[in-house]
């Protein structure tokens, strides 16, 4: 009996330790413990949404509940189908699980997360491109390019960091590909590989961006194809689609089932083809070589090094090259949106495509085709060093590049000569570029004509880091000089802390000025805003509108509201005064705020939300002593004095909470919690049908006397997604185990 040598090979070694030295070396603000030297990720998305998000998910899950239901931000909305709180994302309840051993929830803990996400793509981008180009010359430094170009090009290192769900959902797609990449490698589809594909493309929609996820989906369904044409039977490739799409959706059920119901409830469902068409404007394809003279970000951005060998790539990567460069263009078509007629077409042909605005985040497509194209680039310019006729072209290639980008260099250099001040910038850009350029001709002549290649490729793969590194490390637009501690306080600020000082009864804040953001998740204070981009329907249709909205305080129990008025539309009293990221501000607390709980006898009927919501806003309206319903009530009601009756909540969490009621008559017990599918209501343990009021809310027929309602959220939707993500998870994992066991045996023969 033989024994199998299953060592990573030196080389594979050295180029994985490379890949995590660089990346200690690209993020080493965020690593080094000298607090002078620390950055850290920008306040915005990343802070309002992602660390407070993150926060309550720590709060609940470290408290043994699962958050199913978060009352804190946007009148309250169902946590577990908002894609981007990322419930269920592994890594997210590892981070959760690693933070609660080191101190608690901090700003520094995701972070990390994010920095962590970026050296696993860089690893499987590695893998990847080693596969695809695995008995050619220069293999390992294609992949190492590769690599390096994907992990720190425009892209990853622009916008995504701070918009967290892109970047986890993105990550992925190289162990996707790998997956069906390695199942039709040899004559015989073997479908084992395929749990990779559906495990990689599974967490990718549990991460938190469905968008990044769609493009992901629609790129391994066309790679399977390209792979399966004329090799095997339709057969196959229909089987192996649906088994890719069954294990991914079964991983992530938990989250995709309560996500669909959600989004037929939210205010993005209205969206217009109009709405939906942004993208790129054509002026930013020159971003592909001069980066950050059009916009902050530069997601297109690959390096001219890089731009340089994607092209090589195309030439050159043989089969694969032609199908990741025809990717690349379909995104590029695509990433105009409307400003092109690729976007028309295709939403009207791409099931799913309807469903998403912001089409220049097909940028992600681009940005993983070029990377992989120019590791393609490296293998085709390493395997063609004895063809003279090849390796000339490539020169005259670079040479071409080098003369584009030089005399738009020198154009841009005579209007500065004008205009100093506004192109300074532009012309530092520029002339870098135009350096880069010239080193890469300098270094593609030199390769090709020496007969030891070790010495050039490895200085192309450091222009190619020194490039992206110069233009991409610790950037103003991502970074401050400021260590994490600084950034966001875990503690209530002073502002904040005076709303939770108030023990007296359940009730919501306006924290449009003073809290912020996603704040309310974060600190534990009912907000009727927030800037989850899923709002509930009904809710968004009376907050949004007005940024000092009366209506909306009293339909959502709002006791408190942060503003710089002196003097509000309604009676009330400044409690506090402070400053907050735009100047000061006061905290004003109402002086005859509704109740969270109310009864009323009087109701009007509206059979659709948006006659209620007409309704609501005729002046003669008055929402304090007039319920809104969708029909008329199936009990009588007379009317009575309010002191005679009382609602009180005795008991309030996120997914259930108690009001003991008493009444001499019948009555409408008006609550300003949002109405949606999955909370169920008893009264005295009996069931009874909820009601919707005012177009948005919920209400309950009581019946006279004493009564103990009770409000509790399950939905069916996250019951069956869990069932169905147990049973898919354990299923994958009793498999990789087997398969794991067999070959372990295989090798040992």
């Amino acid at each position: 009996m033989t024994t199998r040598n299953t060592k990573i090979p030196r080389a594979d070694l050295m180029a994985v330790i490379a890949l995590v030295l660089l990346w200690l070396l690209f993020f080493w603000r965020l690593f080094t413990p000298i607090a002078g030297d620390q950055a850290s990720l920008k306040q915005g998305d990343f802070s309002g949404q992602f660390v407070a998000f993150g926060a309550y998910q720590y709060q609940r899950f470290t408290q043994g509940e699962v958050p199913l239901w978060d009352p804190y931000n946007n009148g309250g909305l169902p946590f577990i189908a908002d894609t981007q709180a990322a419930v269920f994302y592994p890594p997210r309840l590892l981070t959760i699980a690693l933070a609660s051993f080191s101190g608690g929830w901090s700003y520094h803990a995701l972070e990390l997360e994010m920095t962590f996400h970026v050296l696993l793509y860089s690893l499987m981008m590695y893998g990847l491109v080693r596969r695809l180009t695995l008995a050619r010359t220069g293999s390992i430094w294609g992949g190492l390019i590769a690599a390096i170009i994907a992990a720190y090009g425009g892209y990853l290192s622009g916008y995504p960091p701070l918009q967290l769900a892109l970047l986890e959902a993105g990550i992925w797609l190289p162990l996707a590909v790998v997956g069906i990449l390695e199942a039709s490698r040899s004559e015989h589809f073997d479908w084992r590989w395929l749990l990779l594909t559906g495990f990689a493309l599974g967490l990718s929609w549990l991460a938190g961006h469905p968008q990044t996820s769609w493009f992901l989906t629609g790129l391994l369904v066309l790679y399977l194809a390209y792979r399966s044409y004329g090799r095997y039977s339709w057969r196959i490739f229909v089987g192996s689609t649906l088994l890719i799409g069954l294990l991914s959706a079964g991983i992530a059920a938990v989250q995709l089932l309560p996500g669909f119901e959600y989004l037929a409830h939210t205010a993005r469902v209205d969206l217009t083809y109009d709405a939906k068409g942004n993208g790129f404007p054509f002026r930013d394809l020159i971003q592909l070589i001069y980066p950050g003279i059009m916009s902050l970000f530069s997601p297109l951005y690959v390096g001219v090094t890089g731009l340089a060998l994607a092209l090589v790539g195309i030439w050159r990567g043989k089969r694969e090259g032609i199908f990741w460069g025809v990717v690349a263009l379909i995104a590029l078509g695509l990433s105009f949106g409307a400003n092109s007629t690729v976007f028309p077409l295709l939403y009207n042909l791409l099931p799913g495509l309807r469903f998403f605005r912001g089409q220049e985040r097909a940028a992600y497509l681009i940005a993983n085709s070029l990377a992989i194209l120019a590791g393609l680039g490296v293998a085709g310019l390493l395997e063609a060093k004895d063809d003279a006729r090849i390796l000339m072209r490539v020169r005259r290639g670079v040479a071409v590049l080098l003369g584009i980008i030089a005399f738009g260099a020198a154009i841009i250099f005579s209007q500065w000569l004008h205009q100093q001040a506004a192109l300074g910038q532009i012309l530092n850009i520029s002339v870098f570029s135009t350096l880069i350029a010239a080193a890469l001709f300098l270094l593609i002549w030199w390769l090709t004509n020496q007969s030891n290649k070790h010495l050039p490729v490895f200085l192309l793969a450091a222009l190619t880091v020194f490039e992206l590194f110069s233009i991409n490390m610790n950037t103003s637009s991502n970074y401050d000089p400021t260590p994490p501690t600084e950034q966001l306080s875990m503690t209530p600020p002073p502002l904040v802390a005076a709303v939770i000082a108030d023990a007296d009864g359940v009730f919501r804040v306006d924290g449009f000025r003073g809290l912020h953001d996603n704040y309310g998740s974060l600190y534990r204070v009912l907000d009727m805003r927030g800037i989850s981009p899923l709002f509930l329907d009904g809710p968004f249709r009376i907050i949004e509108p007005d940024k000092i909205n009366p209506l909306a305080w009293e339909l959502f129990a709002v006791r408190y509201a942060y503003s710089d008025w002196e003097q509000l539309p309604v009676e009330s009293e400044i409690v506090t005064s402070g400053e907050d990221r735009f100047g000061t501000v006061n905290l004003h607390r109402l002086t005859d705020p509704r109740p969270f709980v109310h009864l009323v006898t009087q109701v009007a009927v509206a059979d659709s939300d948006e006659f209620a919501n007409a309704l609501l806003h005729d002046p003669n309206f008055d929402p304090r002593s007039t319920v809104i319903l969708e029909t008329e009530p199936d009990i009588e009601l007379d009317e009575f004095q309010p002191e005679n009756a009382t609602a009180e909540v005795t008991d309030f969490q996120p997914e259930a909470f108690t009001i003991q009621i008493d009444t001499p008559e019948n009555a409408i017990l008006s609550i300003a919690h949002p109405g949606y599918p999955g909370w169920q209501a008893t009264i005295d343990d009996t069931p009874a049908p909820i009601l919707r009021a005012y177009g948005a809310l919920s209400a309950l027929e009581i019946p006279a006397g004493e009564h103990s309602v009770r409000f509790t959220y399950d939905p069916l939707s996250y019951r069956i997604g869990v069932l169905l993500s147990l049973f898919t998870w354990v299923g994958i994992g009793i498999l990789a185990l087997w398969f794991v066991i067999r070959r372990s045996r295989y090798v040992q023969r």
